[in-house]
């Protein structure tokens, strides 16, 4: 594949590792590079990549820096979202949502600079990789995509660091030592794994944790927020409209305070083996608690029963990088459909690592919860009781059939 590799993109943070990718690439393949860096809310200062790869010799117009903070939320999260998606009942998809976003990004510069290749530094142990290369595919069957770290054989940071200083490529003093663990981060979720994690049986340093407080530390007494939902989606909070990334931030700030979103979890890799992995979603755990908050008043019991029964295999698809595949757009279609009706106005209580619904309201036309219906005191002929001996009976026809073949 060498020789047919002219240009090439790569999805770069400026890191070692892909700082190493970059100049791998132009020695081995011998061909043109093009950088993009995504802003997916990370929280990080994003022209150091610029300028790092100007000094590995790249003009400005081979330099892609994007910010995909809106797009992200409002064409990847809130969707998720509103299937109620978590991996293995617990994860929130934080580093598998990314993933899609930026193949496309990466599909999309090559088209525009001419590419017939892009590059990524996921490593051949983890799902990374085929998220990437999945949704590459699904959008340009064509392109040749390289993996560093299946090729080459600098398998160890003392390697990356030689191959570095052979190159004259900086390598930041903290980078030296061996990482304590790895993180990714994005508006959504961080995640830590490797090194002091590896142990299952040992809890997560609290120096891992950089999105939340100790929940022990958080503040004595609970907040109340109120977040509005439209269509199934977040809108507003506390009455002021938001754009998609601007809300998911602000309840990233109250998930922050009230240390919110905590998760040490051993799930299963799509690649096979098990890993333990340390979450935060502070702003993503008060969101999706809050979303099935709104849809239990207004969402009908046989929509949402559906919805529960699809969302391990929808989360899954997500999770195994299928984010293009025809099956999760069929059922993001059905999930779409059933959010029609999902709105109103949800109060949630946050307390020292807990986000409670306590509250939720919808306007007549959305609300299917009726007081005079279920209520304990008279319900003026709302409800007749006597109904329910006929439907016991009907549904017990059946058990007592086989009741009476067994002791036949």
């Amino acid at each position: 594949m060498k020789d047919s590799v002219r240009k090439v993109v790569l999805a770069y943070s400026g890191g070692l590792d892909t700082s190493v990718i970059l100049k791998w690439l132009q020695v081995e393949y011998d061909c043109e590079v093009v950088t993009f860096t995504a802003d997916l809310g990370q929280g990080e200062e994003l022209e150091p990549a610029r300028a790092k790869a100007r000094l590995m010799g790249l003009p400005d117009e081979n330099i892609f820096i994007d910010d995909l903070r809106e797009e992200f939320v409002r064409d990847f999260v809130f969707p998720m979202m509103r299937a109620n998606a978590r991996y293995e009942g617990d994860y929130l998809l934080g580093t598998s949502i990314a993933r899609p976003l930026i193949s496309k990004r990466l599909i999309e510069i090559a088209a525009e600079t001419g590419a017939d290749a892009i590059a990524h530094g996921a490593t051949g142990k983890g799902n990374d990789q085929v998220r990437f290369e999945l949704s590459a595919y699904a959008l340009n069957p064509d392109i040749k995509v390289i993996a560093p770290w299946r090729e080459w054989d600098l398998s160890s940071r003392t390697a990356l660091i030689d191959f570095a200083e052979k190159h004259q490529i900086e390598v930041p003093k903290d980078k030296r030592g061996e990482s304590p663990f790895s993180t990714d981060a994005n508006l959504l979720h961080t995640s830590s794994e490797g090194k002091v994690l590896e142990d299952p049986w040992v809890e997560t340093p609290d120096y891992v944790y950089s999105r939340t407080v100790n929940p022990e530390d958080a503040p004595d007494a609970p907040e109340y927020i109120e977040i509005d939902f439209e269509r199934g989606d977040g809108v507003a909070i506390n009455g002021a409209k938001m754009s998609p990334a601007t809300l998911l931030s602000a309840l990233n700030e109250y998930g922050h305070k009230h240390g919110i979103g905590r998760l040490d979890l051993v799930e299963n890799r799509f690649v096979g083996m098990k890993s333990r992995g340390m979450y935060e979603t502070p702003g993503g755990e008060i969101y999706a608690r809050a979303h099935r908050g709104i849809e239990q008043i207004t969402l009908d019991r046989g929509a949402a029963h559906l919805k529960d029964e699809l969302m391990p295999k929808y989360a899954e698809m997500i999770y195994n990088g299928f984010w293009y595949a025809p099956e999760r757009e069929m059922l993001q279609a059905s999930i779409d459909h059933s959010q029609l009706t999902v709105t109103g106005t949800v109060r949630m209580k946050l307390y020292k690592g807990s986000a409670d619904v306590v509250g939720r309201k919808a306007d007549v036309q959305f609300n299917l919860y009726s007081e005079d219906v279920v209520t304990f005191e008279d319900d003026a002929g709302a409800y007749d009781q006597k109904d329910a001996e006929g439907f016991i009976n009907l549904n017990a026809l059946r058990l007592k059939l086989l009741n009476r073949r067994r002791n036949s």
